[in-house]
Formats: structure tokens, C-alpha cells, sequence
């Protein structure tokens, strides 16, 4: 059996993130549709669902490393508990969530926005915090770690941009409009990794912050757009990323990690 396991490390990219996307499936549908079956609220269920979804996808990721890779894949992939990583995390949450604010700050003086006040400002802030932290921790172990690994090991060269393209693709059906910003981040966040050798912690802390700020300012309330200008410039339907100040944004920071890697590229 682990001789069999081991074959699989030789397959080609494609055959083996079908193999291993195929495993999680098998275990977690009949979770999920025991879980639908035994709690009567639906939000409640597609929480649980979703945890149990990266629960086993953390374990199988372990199992995935040790009888495929023979390597520890979550060191791999640049989780690691050290000081410098958890540095990278709050750095990565300061720019993000300053990005985002400075971006709509200057939408303010233009007078393309307008700001609120909001008696939930104190638990928006800690709510989205917290949202921020899952879901990059979430998406970038995902993305950034697993499937980078994956495509690494046999189109090093191309990586970066397929990874950042699956990245976008799968967000196009909550709307087709941010994935060309979608792109950008993917990439911004592979430069991120980079930058930091190899480390998650500022791709995480990056996504996490601009998750954030998001969170914040859309669930709420704080701004209000002014339609002084159309959609497809400030973001279609109050997404920044489905517009051209959210893509210049992005580009911006994809711009900045980019010259981070390269300037902390080994020699």
C-alpha cells in the first residue's frame, strides 16, 4: 500500500491534485450530508460543513506528506510557528487593512464615496478581524500553500500564474468582474511568500487584512458611494475589486511584493 502511495509523488501535477481532491471529496460529502440531515438551521450547517471540509483537508494534507512526499508539507508549504512568521502575519494585516483604507480614503476626497458613522464600528472591527484571519489562513494554506507545492514541483516557471489564475477562476461566480483583481492578488500573495522565504505569515496576514478592512467598511455601513462616477471605475455592485481604482489598488501592492521578492531573492 505505501508502495503504492509513494507511486503517486511521480504523477504528473494534474493526475495528482485530481487524486488528492478526489480523496477529500470521498470523505467530506457524506460528512457534509450527515451534517445537513441532523442540524435543523442551514447557517449553522454550512459552518459546520466548512469546518469539517478544512479539518479533514489539514489531515489529509499531513497523510499526503508522509506516505506521497515522505516531507512535512504544512513546513513546506511555510507554516511554521516562529517569531518571524508571526511578525509577518501582523505586517501582513497592517498593509492590507491600511491598503484598503487609503484607497477608500482617497475615493473620499474625490467625493466618489461617502463615509458614515456606525454604532457597530467596535464589533465590526473585531468581527472582521477574526473573518480576516480565517479566511486568509484558510485560502492561502489552500492556495498558496498546497496547489503552489503542487504545480512547483513540476512547472516552476508557470506556478505562480496558474496558481493565480485557478485563484481568480474560482471566486469568478461571485462575480466575473473582479477576477482580473483576483489575478493580481494571486500573484501579490505568491510574491508575498517569496519575499519572505518561503514563510505564509505575510501572505496571510496580507489577505487576512484586506478581508478586513472589507469586512469593515461593507458589513458595516461605514461608506456609501455617491455615483458621481459609474461602477466599472469604484466597483460594480460596492465590490472594490470589480473596478479599475480596485485593480490599480492591486496592482500596486502586487507591484510592491514584487520588488520585495526579487530584492530578498536568494543568491
Amino acid at each position: 500500500m505505501k508502495r503504492r502511495l509513494d507511486r503517486i509523488s511521480t504523477y504528473p501535477a494534474p493526475l495528482r491534485i485530481g487524486i488528492f481532491l478526489l480523496s477529500l471529496l470521498c470523505v467530506w460529502v457524506p460528512l457534509a450530508g450527515l451534517t445537513q440531515r441532523w442540524v435543523s438551521d442551514a447557517n449553522t450547517a454550512s459552518i459546520v460543513t466548512l469546518v469539517l471540509l478544512y479539518l479533514e483537508f489539514i489531515c489529509l494534507v499531513r497523510i499526503w506528506g508522509r506516505y506521497v512526499y515522505r516531507q512535512p508539507l504544512l513546513k513546506v508549504y511555510g507554516l511554521v510557528g516562529t517569531r518571524k512568521n508571526a511578525l509577518n502575519v501582523l505586517t501582513g494585516l497592517s498593509l492590507g487593512l491600511l491598503s484598503l483604507l487609503t484607497m477608500f480614503g482617497i475615493l473620499g476626497i474625490l467625493g466618489w464615496v461617502e463615509w458614515r458613522s456606525s454604532p457597530f464600528l467596535a464589533r465590526m472591527i473585531l468581527e472582521g478581524s477574526l473573518t480576516g484571519l480565517g479566511i486568509g489562513f484558510a485560502e492561502e494554506l489552500l492556495f498558496r500553500g498546497w496547489l503552489l507545492d503542487e504545480l512547483e514541483r513540476d512547472y516552476p516557471k508557470k506556478a505562480l500564474w496558474i496558481s493565480a489564475i485557478v485563484f481568480g477562476m474560482l471566486h469568478a461566480p461571485r462575480g466575473i468582474a473582479q477576477v482580473p483583481a483576483l489575478i493580481l492578488l494571486g500573484a501579490a500573495l505568491v510574491w508575498a511568500k517569496c519575499a519572505t522565504q518561503g514563510r505564509l505569515g505575510l501572505s496571510i496576514g496580507l489577505h487576512g487584512g484586506l478581508v478586513w478592512g472589507y469586512y469593515i467598511l461593507n458589513v458595516g455601513q461605514v461608506i456609501q458611494f455617491s455615483n458621481q462616477v459609474p461602477q466599472w471605475i469604484t466597483g460594480i455592485d460596492r465590490n472594490p475589486l470589480a473596478g479599475l481604482v480596485g485593480i490599480l489598488a492591486v496592482g500596486a501592492i502586487a507591484l510592491g511584493m514584487r520588488r520585495a521578492a526579487v530584492r530578498n531573492r536568494p543568491i
